[in-house]
């Protein structure tokens, strides 16, 4: 009789890294981004995250500390150090999560605001067709209103490159009801990733969460004994339920903006007025054709 050894904790959870990473070295392997590339990103999002790790617990940043905690030798870690010091001993940043793109703002606005809606019948509709230039609704209007530092003109061309409008000589019309830029442009990718890192982010939060009250919202449904026509038509039946959403969410996050910022103006303002947070809500489908042969067909939600 063999004794088995159960896996470490580390060992587990390594598992179910493999299976997160999966999908995303399915896209690296398409860009041609070798493993020994992707070791050297990983590397320095290590000991950038060890070093805010580091300083969250008041412990000392140093060189020998960084390398305890990630396991990387201390030689590297003082060239990372060094790299990443400003002149004034700064802290080293941790990988930016970038914002919303002045374009993304205006197109999520344009979609969303009831004053670029229409009267369909018993049903609103986004207007589609806006007058270049005058006051709203106007793209003019909508472009100064979403950004006070970026030139109407310069997020006409950002969409329009983008795919998302069409541009004649004093109309602009919508193409797309989602922002969803062009597969192979940069703004895709830089999409995705911030997307991904803040679901990841508040799953991880979740795991370490002491009270169900501290948890975020992460959750998801499940199905599979589906034929692909059923398949498509619940992806049909999500990006309704999105739309729903999001106009929802962005209504109610403008007036919470507006109420922030009156508030943080009162000089009895308290500190928990202080306006240092940001939020992220999305939702994601994701179709698949199960490979195994002897796939459960009988069908299941959950």
């Amino acid at each position: 009789m063999t004794d088995s050894i159960s896996p470490t904790p580390a060992e587990q959870a390594l598992d179910d890294v493999a299976v997160m990473l999966a999908p995303l070295v399915r896209w690296l392997l398409v860009q041609g981004i070798p493993l020994n590339a992707l070791v050297r990103t990983l590397r320095g999002v290590y000991l950038s995250e060890a070093h805010d790790d580091l300083g969250r617990r008041g412990r000392r940043v140093t060189d020998s500390a960084l390398s305890v905690l990630t396991g990387i030798h201390r030689k590297e870690v003082r060239v990372f150090m060094e790299s990443h010091h400003e002149s004034t001993g700064a802290a080293a940043a941790s990988v930016p999560r970038l914002a919303p793109t002045p374009a993304a703002t205006l197109f999520t606005q344009w979609i969303t605001d009831p004053g670029y809606r229409v009267q369909a019948g018993e049903a609103e509709e986004v207007r589609r067709e806006l007058p270049r230039h005058g006051p709203a609704p106007s793209f003019e209007a909508l472009a100064r209103e979403a950004s006070r530092d970026v030139h109407p003109r310069t997020l006409l061309e950002e969409l329009e490159r983008l795919e998302l409008v069409e541009v004649q000589p004093e109309q602009v019309r919508l193409l797309s009801d989602r922002f969803v830029p062009p597969v192979h442009d940069p703004a895709a990718v830089r999409t995705m990733a911030v997307n991904v890192a803040d679901h990841i982010a508040a799953a991880v939060h979740n795991l370490r969460a002491d009270t169900p009250a501290q948890r975020q919202l992460e959750q998801s449904v499940y199905a599979d004994g589906l034929s692909t026509e059923s398949a498509v038509h619940l992806g049909e039946v999500a990006r309704q339920l999105w739309g729903v959403a999001l106009e929802g969410m962005v209504r109610e996050a403008r007036v919470r903006i507006a109420q922030d910022h009156d508030r943080g103006q009162q000089p009895t303002a308290e500190p928990s007025a202080q306006r240092d947070t940001r939020v992220r809500f999305g939702i994601y489908y994701h179709l698949e054709v199960n490979k195994s042969s002897d796939t459960n067909t009988s069908g299941r939600t959950e």
